[in-house]
């Protein structure tokens, strides 16, 4: 199999079906292509960070090691600067209008992250590694995309809450990366038992933040009585 075709497709399927879930009000193809390179372009400032806090590793051992390798130098700056990219392309764009379209962005931006990412891996690692990030890796920065855009949709329209949402916006994100990254960086046998139902339940997650927040949308209701008049 092609191994740019296996690096790319997974990342391409999920764009489109998030592309597809957003079914009352689509978001212009030329901000998603920009939120993908974007995502895409958080790679460079990724890496040099990850860099520099891998000096520091030294100053760990064993779990405690694999810890700060999954939690700080992994999540941590992967989601922050995500979170970053995200706020300063659409947090003042007319085009975020619902509290859908944070999920959106959020996903273009964390896969744009995650193809330049998975082309690396697969090309150094292999098909194997293609196959096996197509079904955890990729998927899992989707999620992490969803959580965030869950509640950084939250944030622009809840004004009560809006501080504890943008905190949770990228907290929460960091800790479920940081777990994926921890389980599979230990290497231990009891944490990898549990590897496989962590992935369900961020997909579980995922799927039930894209619901509420697709049920709830501003524009469903207009969208209804369109279809309705047309075909009254």
């Amino acid at each position: 199999m092609n191994l740019l075709v296996l690096s790319i497709a997974p990342v391409i399927i999920i764009l489109v079906y998030i592309y597809i879930r957003d079914k009352y009000e689509k978001e212009p193809w030329g901000l998603l292509l920009k939120a993908l390179l974007v995502g895409a372009l958080t790679t460079i400032p990724i890496l040099l960070v990850e860099i520099w806090l891998k000096k520091y590793i030294i100053y760990f051992t064993g779990l405690h090691a694999a810890a700060y390798n999954a939690f700080i130098v992994a999540a941590f700056t992967e989601e922050l600067f995500k979170f970053l990219a995200l706020y300063y392309l659409i947090w003042r764009n007319k085009e975020f209008n619902e509290k859908f379209d944070g999920i959106v962005y959020a996903v273009f931006i964390s896969l744009g992250f995650a193809l330049v990412e998975n082309i690396m891996y697969v090309f150094e690692y292999g098909q194997s590694t293609g196959i096996m990030r197509a079904l955890t890796a990729v998927p899992a920065h989707a999620i992490f995309g969803i959580t965030m855009g869950y509640y950084f949709g939250l944030a622009k329209f809840t004004e009560k809450n809006r501080t504890s949402n943008l905190v949770s916006a990228l907290l929460i994100p960091i800790i479920l990366h940081g777990i994926y990254d921890f389980i599979l960086m230990s290497q231990h046998q009891m944490y990898l038992l549990i590897f496989i139902p962590f992935i369900f339940y961020l997909w579980r997650s995922g799927f039930k933040k894209m619901k509420i927040l697709s049920n709830n949308s501003r524009f469903k209701n207009k969208r209804s009585n369109k279809e309705h008049n047309f075909e009254a």
